[in-house]
């Protein structure tokens, strides 16, 4: 019996080891896919003019490969959906943890799991045809379809990711902390801002970046609604074209083997290394400055 379970915990252990190691061999074979056809645009254009290059008309004679105006977009568009969706989530995490009832919280906390649950596509048609008309007839602007708009929509999409996470790490901090403040004669509110804020810091750290990684990276609601413009945004109402956005566009219309394939999934390697980067930190941070409590984030 004793070997029979050694043989079956071995078996288990094997499996489980397989699944991993499959995941990271699928990983690794699309990084070097992604690599191997976006690397040739080299031979083309320098690595200085691809990424800082200010005209992005791959299909123009002579084509033009800067695909700064794209990186641009991305940065921009997560930026602004970062400045709505943090505070949001955050402070939803904030309140659903340690001030909401336990029947207010059943409420809310289904709501923001099913703005989670929408597709980006129902999220992207929202965005042309309410938020777009809305935004171009109070700001009397040419084209609703915009940096805002796309930022307004990503946020909607990240506050689900930034609060459960958020709210994950603040139900984490030991209730012995919360009670030795309390003790002290810290009202509730202070509790929460000088010890479980603190003490949770790193979660909703993750979660913030985490939020921004998933903005980034988002193809769908940008491609309808941030306008389609590879220029450089001077303004929040200006068209822009995310990376994510122009590979989508672009890819089906792209020869073959040919330059702006080439400089497509180039731009797809750019993406990469930002997403790369954004969980690198995440990582990082959750290391760093472990969580305070039963669980590390």
């Amino acid at each position: 019996m004793i070997i029979n379970r050694r043989t079956v915990e071995k078996i288990v252990r094997r499996f489980f080891f397989c699944t991993a190691a499959a995941s990271v061999a699928i990983l690794f074979m699309i990084m070097v896919f992604l690599f191997m056809e976006g690397l040739p645009i080299l031979g083309k254009v320098s690595i200085k003019e691809f990424i800082f290059g200010q005209y992005w008309y791959p299909t123009s004679d002579p084509p033009d490969f800067g695909i700064f105006p794209l990186i641009l977009a991305s940065v921009s568009v997560m930026t602004v959906s970062s400045l709505i969706s943090v505070p949001l989530g955050v402070m939803t995490a904030i309140y659903l943890a340690e001030l909401a009832s336990r029947k207010v919280g059943e409420i809310i906390k289904p709501m923001v799991e099913l703005l989670a649950a929408l597709p980006s596509v129902v999220i992207g048609f929202f965005g042309m045809v309410v938020v777009a008309p809305f935004l171009q007839e109070t700001f009397n602007l040419a084209t609703g379809l915009n940096l805002f708009n796309a930022s307004l929509m990503l946020a909607f999409m990240s506050v689900p990711t930034i609060c459960s996470l958020s709210e994950d790490a603040i139900y984490s901090v030991p209730t012995a902390l919360k009670e030795a403040s309390l003790a002290l004669g810290a009202t509730h509110w202070e509790t929460i801002w000088r010890v479980v804020i603190p003490a949770s810091l790193s979660g909703i750290s993750t979660a913030v970046i985490l939020g921004m990684s998933r903005a980034i990276g988002e193809t769908m609601v940008v491609l309808m609604v941030a306008g389609g413009a590879a220029m450089i945004p001077t303004s929040l109402f200006d068209p822009v074209r995310p990376m994510p956005a122009s590979i989508a566009a672009e890819m089906a219309e792209a020869p073959f083997r040919g330059d702006h394939y080439y400089a497509l999934f180039a731009t797809g390697i750019v993406l990469f290394l930002f997403t790369l980067m954004f969980n690198i930190i995440a990582d990082q941070i959750a290391c760093k400055y472990k969580q305070v409590g039963d669980s590390t984030l």
